[in-house]
């Protein structure tokens, strides 16, 4: 029976940060589902770097479809769960749904991933963080120190069932990583 991957976001999710998930999953014949609080047709954004910036700019993406209504979901049904960066954790993270299977992934110990900004839906449950360790997009450290986990320097971290990311750039050693954890083989191809 193959494995199945449950991907948790919202509109203005970094388009890169969920495509990319989806899309290698899918390579690995992995059942992926990708749950919204409202089942629709996501807008993604676009985070670039500008040298004459100092934060990133925001343009709108491709739409990508969730598959499910996050009530729709029921998290024993999936052996992962992977949350994306961009805008949308600031809003799913106060979803009282969202907070309850992103917690029954810590508790279960099963493969958790998230990246960039995707780790402010872990701050909603500190109890299951507390102590443990994670990067994430650097602006987000006030927040994961404040619930209790320790900000990790890093670009990529694995704590445990926790892969976490810096951002986009990341995602070929994360989605590695990941994985990894999730026991997935990579057949040689001839």
């Amino acid at each position: 029976m193959g494995k199945n991957v449950l991907i948790i976001t919202g509109d203005a999710v970094e388009a890169l940060e969920v495509f990319y998930p989806y899309y290698r999953c899918i390579e690995e014949n992995i059942n992926c589902t990708i749950a919204s609080p409202v089942k629709k047709s996501l807008q993604t954004v676009v985070h670039d770097f500008l040298p004459e910036m100092e934060t990133f700019t925001e343009k709108w993406g491709y739409k990508i479809d969730s598959h499910a209504s996050v009530d729709e979901i029921d998290p024993t049904d999936y052996d992962a769960l992977i949350i994306p960066g961009g805008r949308a954790p600031e809003y799913i993270r106060m979803n009282t749904k969202v907070q309850d299977i992103t917690a029954h992934f810590l508790k279960e110990n099963k493969p958790l991933g998230v990246i960039c900004h995707g780790q402010l839906v872990l701050t909603t449950i500190r109890e299951y963080i507390k102590g443990r360790e994670m990067t994430a997009y650097t602006a987000c450290r006030p927040e994961i120190e404040a619930a209790g986990a320790t900000y990790v320097e890093e670009m990529l971290h694995v704590d445990g069932n926790i892969v976490s990311g810096h951002a986009w750039p990341d995602l070929p050693g994360f989605m590695k990583e990941f994985f990894k954890l999730l026991n997935v083989k990579k057949e040689a191809s001839v």
